[in-house]
């Protein structure tokens, strides 16, 4: 309680002070409630720092204040190492002269299979597009009247065949006959005519039991070689063979051996020939001439064969010539109307060409680039010109020396300027 009330009377005391102390001066009255604050808190009043002592006369000034030294710092680190770079030495070696060309697949045989008789579709004995095999029943005509047709030029036949029995007997008889004067020559004449005309009978009899046979085959219609079926074109149940339009009941290919064909310009044609010294190849010649095939997607010409046809004519419309190889394609990889890239020799061979590997081919929108280490271990950008290729690596006829080491690996890395630590390696053939 006493407590409480000296609080108060502070209380009061200060309001009185600060009253008086703000009508004389501000500062004054700013003065006195930081005194009370203090006396009301029990916080000691700052003690103000002391003022330094005024040096004697003539002595020198104090020494500035020090700045604190600086951390020692780290030693620079030391520059890197430069990166190791695989590179090979180009490959020399004699690489014939090639050409490639864009062309497509086409079919060895291409079969429309039609109805040879009239009469309706019973059955279709394949699923469209099944591979089959040569004499493979496809379709089924209706048969009935062809079978009929035929027992009935069978019956006429033997028919025929027991008149040639009875007049051959009749001529036996009346010719011994005639020996006793029992019977007169005339009779003879007749059966001797009856003979013949049996015989002739025969033949047209038998002609018709072909005929009605050949037709009852027709009613059946079976592949005439290993190949690949399309779609049918006609259902079961419908009448075929009465007009050209129902005649088609589908179609058949030949993939297994597969055409390539494509067309040279009038300019190539002329440079082969040139590369022969104008020397005609005979057929059996051309037509062990290779011809190497790469399907889209593919890296390399994978697919050989050899040279098949040569157009004996330039195309006028277009001033090309057409020529077309043939290659296995038991597969069935190649389809007809694929297109595909085909390479043909020229005729002529490069002596000590340079091989590049074409992983390190590289291309932008001045042409295709390797990257090159040059003597002071840098690497730098070398556009060159290319040829035929050779497994994985492809002829540089522009560009490259004996010498250049290529880059093969770290691509990504590899910039003109870098510097780099050079490693050779080796690469598959």
């Amino acid at each position: 309680m006493v407590t409480n009330m000296t609080k108060a009377l502070r209380r009061g005391t200060a309001a009185a002070l600060l009253a008086l102390g703000a009508a004389q001066s501000p500062a004054l009255a700013q003065g006195l409630v930081e005194r009370l604050w203090d006396d009301v808190t029990g916080r000691q009043p700052a003690q103000p720092a002391p003022a330094p002592a005024p040096a004697p006369r003539g002595a020198p000034p104090p020494p500035a204040a020090q700045a604190p030294a600086p951390a020692p710092q780290p030693p620079a680190a030391t520059a890197q190492a430069a990166p190791a770079m695989p590179y090979v030495l180009p490959r020399q070696q004699s690489v014939g002269e090639t050409m490639t060309l864009t062309g497509n697949a086409m079919s060895v045989n291409t079969v429309r299979l039609v109805a040879r008789v009239p009469g309706y579709l019973e059955r279709v004995h394949f699923e469209d597009g099944a591979f089959v095999r040569q004499g493979d029943l496809l379709f089924t005509i209706q048969q009935a009247q062809y079978k009929a047709q035929l027992q009935q030029a069978q019956a006429q036949l033997q028919l025929q065949r027991a008149a040639l029995t009875h007049a051959q007997t009749e001529v036996t008889r009346y010719t011994a006959l005639v020996r006793r004067s029992a019977a007169s020559q005339v009779e003879v004449d007749n059966w001797v005519y009856q003979r013949a005309a049996a015989e002739a009978n025969i033949l047209a009899a038998q002609a018709q039991v072909d005929l009605a046979q050949l037709n009852l085959s027709y009613t059946e219609v079976r592949a005439p070689f290993d190949g690949q079926m399309g779609r049918h074109l006609i259902d079961p149940g419908n009448m075929v063979g009465a007009s050209s339009s129902d005649a088609v009941l589908g179609e058949i290919m030949q993939l297994d051996p597969i055409y390539v064909q494509v067309n040279i310009s009038t300019q190539q044609a002329q440079q082969v020939r040139a590369n022969l010294d104008q020397r005609r190849m005979t057929l059996e010649e051309m037509q062990r001439i290779p011809v190497e095939v790469q399907l889209p997607g593919e890296t390399a010409f994978t697919h050989r064969g050899t040279l098949n046809y040569v157009a004996p004519q330039v195309d006028a419309a277009t001033g090309t010539l057409l020529v077309r190889g043939i290659l296995r394609n038991q597969d069935r990889t190649l389809l007809p109307g694929m297109f595909v890239n085909v390479r043909l020799p020229m005729g002529r061979t490069l002596q000590s060409a340079l091989l590049v590997p074409q992983r390190a081919l590289q291309e932008d929108q001045g042409g295709r680039f390797l990257m090159v280490i040059d003597t002071s271990d840098t690497v730098q950008k070398r556009y060159v010109q290319l040829g035929p290729t050779v497994g994985a690596w492809q002829v540089a006829t522009g560009g490259v020396n004996r010498g250049d080491r290529i880059v093969v690996g770290e691509l990504w890395r590899a910039s003109p300027g870098l510097h780099v630590t050079p490693q050779p390696t080796t690469l598959p053939e």
